[in-house]
């Protein structure tokens, strides 16, 4: 029978804890998630993110930054790193240009490295205040992917053009808590090889600037 007992840790790790700052027009917001568990598997897991936007009356530039690490009974099972920015440049109040670049580092995914590049029109086709808006995009790009070993074809690097789609949906429940959610694909348009991401959270304000996320 597995027995899982969280530790005193799990104040922190039930979900990330994120904590956002504003300064002028510079929003930060940092995460972290720890899980401990105890029984017939000791397991670790940690989860980390820092998540930087600038804007300004033309231009909105974002960069992010995440990794998971996962270790069961003294033996790492999962060590992931990623770094992805944008930067738009806005036609408008609802159109803008888009300039993507994405990098990926998973020690199991059988790569040294993932990386995108892509370029595209966004439109913010609904808003309402300053925390709830819905953003959508389209465009094409370059992925250029390093294998950790050679494959069939002899080759250790898989390149080829791509279409990238998203959306960005944020809704305000309340002064202290909001909704999101983040969709996007990457199609291959060489060997049709596509990559789809989700992120759903919802994030409540504890006390100040302290929020919990989950």
């Amino acid at each position: 029978m597995l027995i899982r007992k969280p530790l005193a840790v799990a104040c922190l790790v039930v979900a990330p804890v994120a904590w956002a700052q504003e300064s002028g027009n510079v929003e930060g917001e940092a995460e972290l998630g720890i899980l401990l568990t105890s029984g017939n598997t000791e397991e670790t897991k940690v989860n980390g993110r820092l998540a930087l936007k600038h804007e300004t009356t033309m231009w909105r530039n974002t960069g992010e930054f995440s990794s998971r690490y996962t270790e069961a009974d003294e033996e790492t099972t999962a060590e992931e790193y990623q770094v992805a920015l944008e930067s738009d440049y806005k036609f408008d109040e609802q159109q803008y240009w888009f300039v993507r670049g994405s990098w990926e580092d998973d020690r199991f995914s059988g790569y040294d490295l993932e990386s995108t590049l892509s370029t595209g029109y966004g439109n913010r086709v609904w808003q309402v205040g300053e925390r709830s808006f819905l953003d959508l995009s389209g465009g094409l790009g370059y992925r250029y992917n390093k294998l950790e070993e050679v494959n069939d074809d002899g080759d250790d690097v898989e390149k080829e053009a791509i279409a990238r789609l998203a959306a960005h949906f944020d809704y305000a429940l309340s002064d202290t808590a909001l909704f999101r959610q983040k969709l996007s694909t990457e199609i291959g348009l060489d060997e049709n090889n596509t990559i789809s991401q989700s992120e759903t959270a919802l994030q409540t304000s504890i006390v100040g600037s302290l929020s919990m996320k989950a």
